[in-house]
């Protein structure tokens, strides 16, 4: 975690790739505090259909050749639907990286909120 912030600020940004029967696969942006764990079965009740993550593969062709781990948590820069848990707004300042293992972001949570729209629903442990 980056100097003067907690893990639990730390926003961490998941692709998944989901994909319900009869229907073409979808990637979505899922957004979560860093330590907190995706809840597997909210992920798919919310999303529906087989659920896995995307490969680093996906992920770079997704993002313009973004590593995971590195890329920031606004999905709709890259054509993605975006999710972020509800427990991430109970902080006041959220941190993330930029693109880049190296640099990271702060920000009010509440300014996320705005900037990348997310769908907000419960999908973590």
């Amino acid at each position: 975690m980056r100097p003067g912030y907690t893990l639990q600020q730390g926003a961490k940004a998941l692709i998944l790739r989901s994909r319900r029967s009869g229907e073409h696969a979808r990637f979505v942006m899922i957004v979560f505090p860093a330590d907190r764990k995706l809840s597997n079965r909210k992920a798919r009740d919310l999303l529906g259909g087989d659920l896995r993550f995307a490969s680093t593969e996906e992920v770079a062709e997704l993002t313009d050749g973004v590593q995971p781990g590195a890329v920031p948590p606004f999905g709709r820069l890259f054509g993605l639907e975006l999710v972020a848990d509800r427990s991430l707004f109970t902080l006041d300042r959220i941190v993330f990286n930029a693109g880049d293992r190296c640099f990271s972001i702060a920000m009010r949570s509440s300014d996320y909120e705005t900037l990348g729209d997310p769908v907000i629903a419960d999908v973590t442990e």
